[in-house]
């Protein structure tokens, strides 16, 4: 098909204004690129941390990112042949890993073809900013949607889903090999990975991969309503940070369980899913010990946004509770963004690992909640106030964008 020239864009006029609807351009797709018609697509925490608190906006208007889309793929970039062999099966087969098989079109276009239903994980804004119509980007951002998996459940998979193995591999340190071996056991597969916010949508795919690969403790804490789902997909125990005495529970729990004789921290790893100073952070450093490791997803919150003032973020976790932290304890920021530094999960992650795991059943989407509205810009607006409001609990927004 030919590209139209321009397209619509949801867009951010300024801190805590309503969105708007702007003209942006279509880009033509470069070797190696694709473009994919938007479909569906998700709203996050981020959108609300850029919106309200202009986090990480540089000047205004601004394109908003979104987090994750589900469209068809509808032109290739040029030089492509879309008859042309899946060159890096071609390469595989031979074993060479040549340079020409890397050049290939093909290959660098991941065997996509026009009309392939795809997902994608896209963060680097303008052409591939996700609430627009069309989206340019390099293949290896994208993976083909599996049978019997709707787009809007695709929607949720991406950015979380990377998410999870990027913060598991980088800054837990754990080991999440693909392929998974044969008879492989992690060398922490006994060791407590405590899942705070297991509920979230990252904390929902971090238990499922946890259990996937191994993982044998996986501790998590959410509210008690989402129990029974945490346990059904992978939870060794649950705690309700709800209740007043959570933290002495889990530390409990912990030490019955520990193996004194290990002189190792009694949870070796902890994954923070909601960032918030006293919410998630507070409780934290009297769990953490010396050789924990804490990662916690950006930013964290410092304070929440109210009718009359801003929110106020920290990128930065090292300056988050200064002196309340035990000495020895690794804490880590996780940027999510970083994840294409890795050479093996930017040329896999998204083109097949992701799309293998759905189809095999061994992760299943978010829930979804379906939000509507006459128009792009009221669709995205309406979920954006749904996270203003904390109106969503273990599910992911995600809405029309065409098609």
């Amino acid at each position: 098909m030919a590209l139209p020239a321009t397209q619509r864009a949801v867009v951010m006029t300024g801190k805590r204004q309503p969105y708007a609807e702007m003209e942006v351009p279509v880009f033509a797709p470069q070797p190696g690129e694709v473009v994919v018609r938007v479909e569906w697509t998700a709203s996050t925490p981020l959108d609300l941390h850029r919106a309200d608190g202009g986090l990480l906006v540089g000047s205004w208007p601004a394109q908003t990112g979104g987090g994750g889309v589900a469209g068809t793929v509808v032109a290739l970039g040029a030089g492509a042949d879309a008859d042309a062999p899946d060159a890096d099966a071609d390469a595989d087969a031979r074993g060479d890993g040549s340079s020409s098989s890397r050049d290939d079109p093909a290959r660098l276009l991941k065997g996509l073809r026009v009309g392939d239903r795809v997902m994608a994980f896209a963060f680097r804004g303008a052409k591939e900013a996700n609430h627009q119509e069309y989206i340019t980007i390099p293949a290896y951002l994208a993976g083909r949607i599996p049978a019997g998996v709707t787009p809007q459940e695709a929607a949720t998979v991406p950015v979380n889903l990377v998410t999870v193995f990027h913060t598991a591999t980088t800054d837990l340190a754990l080991e999440l090999p693909w392929p998974i071996p044969r008879g492989w056991t992690p060398p922490a597969a006994d060791a407590p990975v405590l899942v705070w916010g297991a509920s979230s949508s990252v904390g929902i795919y971090a238990v499922q991969v946890l259990r996937h690969w191994g993982y044998r403790r996986v501790l998590v804490v959410s509210s008690g309503k989402h129990h029974e789902y945490l346990r059904r997909v992978g939870a060794t125990a649950c705690f309700d940070y709800t209740k007043p005495d959570v933290v002495e529970s889990i530390l409990a729990y912990a030490k019955d369980n520990a193996d004194p004789a290990a002189g190792e921290p009694q949870i070796p790893y902890i994954l923070d899913c909601i960032g918030s100073l006293d919410g998630t952070l507070r409780p934290l450093t009297s769990i953490a010990q010396r050789g924990s490791r804490v990662a916690v997803m950006l930013p964290v919150i410092l304070k929440d946004a109210t009718e009359s003032e801003e929110p106020e973020y920290e990128m930065d976790v090292s300056k988050c509770l200064p002196g309340k932290w035990a000495e020895g304890v690794i804490l880590r920021g996780a940027r999510t963004h970083f994840y294409l530094q890795n050479e093996f999960f930017k040329e896999r992650l998204q083109p097949e690992i992701m799309p293998a795991l759905l189809a095999d059943k061994i992760i299943e989407p978010n829930k979804q909640r379906i939000v509507e509205g006459a128009s792009m810009v009221e669709r995205a607006q309406n979920a954006l106030d749904l996270l203003r409001s904390k109106a969503v609990s273990g599910e992911r927004l995600v809405w029309k964008v065409s098609g």
